[in-house]
């Protein structure tokens, strides 16, 4: 690493963390519903919607209101692209998205995914980015934050039959948290340069000419092939470029607050309409650990001792440094193969300026590879530099962040909720170890919640390896690897890891966008949310009806360092041994050829 990535990381951590406590305090109160002024705007909302916010559910009753939701906001989704054409806001005629990409893309909205195997700024029109898309964004980030105050509530009350209202909790999140930090995050983006208009895509004149190469078509339009069975092209070239228009900065900010990270534009964050400087992008690595940082100090707020959210939040603070380091670490160690071809003059192993291939000059590789890293341990996805272009282990980091269960921070509750569960099995293993039964937080953790908690740890993984295996020896899949070999597969392992854990950022060279890929990732996207999130309620559910057990000299107390210790060690143990061979077949065989 260089002194700018120590430094980098150093500053990013500090100011995370300054941030980070009085946000948490903040939550705690906007979900506990202390905020006295918001009460009768949410009192006229309640009585204009028909809901009773004294009306508590059980955790099924707010399960199955939950999947109801969302899953009408996915029907939504879908049939506003499927009818774009023919809807407003629609300056450049953009015609209605096929039946499997808006399928996909309507789950992937929803699930807080925002996987797109399309370009936005040529397939979506500026009503189905606002209407369609930016609404899920809220939707979807409120549905990740009141499943863990559900869960912080069961551990909070005892001999309880309800975990909350899931209407109020879901008005509170976006009402009072989501849209005002949305509201002046968007302004601060529009201020630095981010695009916010309705404009029709200019036309305009470049400084140098563009030299590209064009399918060479015959009479009837259709491309005509060689007699290597592939399209001949002819030169073309051109002055003109046209740029895409929108109302950017707005859904922007959701994006990066909401851990959502679908762009407006196909390059994402790398694209200087949506990050146009140091300075936004550094606020945009801030932004996506705001909440999930802050959570975890209203954890400790909620359950009333502030001991727990600070050891929860230290072990995620560890295991986003290591893969910090590691990332950059690698990324500085550049391409060995360019420097015998005298490309740059570095060592005779390593190149001297790193490897720069995918990334921006305007940030380079710390930042890049520090972006990377909390964009992948938050289940964001946002990109401002190309995974694909990664090496083998620079790119490793990304897949094992996603891996763990994006449990570091991760998404807006999800890496909360995650963590949690993996402090449920932390502390029935060390009840094993000494031969009592486990207590998290003056709970018996017994039979049902571990089973609940196997649930919510195995069906991401299950979801992964499964539908990887589907698309290596499908044909169908096979079709869409761009690179054969060990890249390829782990081009196929990032799609479902990507997918299954709700994260959405893709190594590129896979052509997903396909009735096959959008499919079977449309289904592990769904199953990947709501398969954790339903035994998450469960184990909810369950904690708020026990009574709370009196803490004695053989209780194992679930702060400091030594349980901070063990949960990392479970997160890493756990998180990563379902991948292992996975991994050892993609970039690490990878590793072991480049560096040969």
């Amino acid at each position: 690493m260089t002194a700018h990535g120590w430094t980098l990381l150093a500053v990013y951590s500090a100011v995370l963390w300054l941030l980070a406590m009085p946000m948490g305090r903040y939550i705690a109160a906007v979900m506990e519903g202390r905020l006295r002024w918001a009460g009768r705007i949410e009192a006229g909302l309640y009585r204009l919607c028909g809901v009773k916010p004294e009306a508590e559910m059980g955790w099924l009753q707010y399960a199955l209101a939950l999947l109801l939701f969302n899953g009408l906001g996915v029907l939504a989704v879908y049939v506003l692209q499927r009818l774009q054409l023919w809807l407003p806001l629609n300056p450049q005629g953009m015609a209605n998205v096929s039946p499997d990409s808006s399928f996909n893309t309507a789950i992937s909205f929803a699930t807080n995914t925002n996987w797109q195997g399309y370009a936005g700024e040529t397939t979506m029109s500026d009503l189905t980015q606002m209407l369609g898309l930016a609404v899920q964004n809220f939707f979807s980030a409120a549905t990740g934050i009141v499943v863990v105050i559900a869960l912080i509530r069961g551990f909070a009350r005892h001999s309880a039959k309800a975990i909350g209202n899931l209407w109020v909790d879901l008005t509170r999140a976006t009402l009072w948290l989501l849209l005002p930090l949305c509201i002046v995050y968007a302004v601060f983006l529009a201020q630095q340069g981010v695009v916010q208009n309705f404009d029709a895509y200019p036309v305009v004149q470049t400084v140098e000419t563009q030299h590209y190469e064009t399918p060479k078509l015959d009479a009837d339009g259709q491309p005509i092939k060689g007699a290597d069975g592939q399209p001949v092209t002819e030169p073309q070239q051109t002055r003109e470029q046209t740029l895409a228009m929108g109302p950017i900065a707005s859904q922007e900010a959701i994006k990066m607050l909401g851990t959502n990270g679908g762009g407006f534009l196909n390059a994402n964050s790398a694209h200087p309409f949506e990050n146009p400087t140091p300075l936004t992008n550094f606020v945009q690595m801030l932004s996506i650990f705001l909440i999930p940082a802050g959570l975890c100090f209203a954890f400790g707020r909620m359950v009333q001792d502030r001991r727990q959210g600070w050891t929860v939040a230290a072990a995620m603070g560890v295991l986003f440094l290591i893969g910090a380091v590691a990332a950059m670490s690698f990324e500085q160690q550049g391409n060995p193969l360019l420097v015998p071809l005298g490309v740059d003059q570095g060592t005779s192993l390593a190149q001297a300026g790193g490897n720069m291939e995918g990334k921006e000059a305007r940030f380079g590789i710390a930042d890049t590879a520090l972006f990377a890293t909390i964009t992948t341990d938050a289940s964001c996805g946002a990109v401002n530099g190309w995974h694909d272009s990664f090496t083998p282990l620079g790119g490793l980091v990304p897949l094992v962040n996603m891996q763990l269960g994006e449990v570091v921070f991760g998404g807006v509750g999800t890496g909360l909720y995650g963590m949690l569960v993996f402090a449920i099995l932390a502390v029935f293993i060390a009840g094993l170890m000494i031969g009592r039964t486990p207590e998290y937080l003056g709970k018996k953790i017994e039979a049902h919640e571990m089973k609940m908690s196997s649930i919510a740890i195995l069906v991401t993984p299950l979801l992964v390896l499964l539908g990887t295996a589907i698309a290596v020896l499908s044909p169908a899949g096979q079709a869409g690897v761009a690179n054969p070999g060990a890249h390829g597969f782990s081009e196929i392992l990032y799609a479902f890891t990507s997918a299954a854990n709700n994260n959405g950022s893709a190594f590129g060279g896979l052509s997903a966008n396909t009735p096959f890929y959008n499919v079977l990732l449309g289904i592990a996207m769904w199953f990947g949310r709501f398969g954790v999130i339903v035994p998450v309620l469960a184990i909810a559910g369950s904690l708020a009806a026990k009574k709370r057990i009196a803490t004695t000299s053989g209780t194992l107390p679930t702060h400091g360092l030594l349980f901070g210790g063990l949960l990392i060690g479970i997160v890493l143990l756990v998180g990563l041994l379902n991948y292992v061979p996975a991994l050892a077949l993609g970039p690490v065989v990878e590793h072991l050829v480049l560096w040969k």
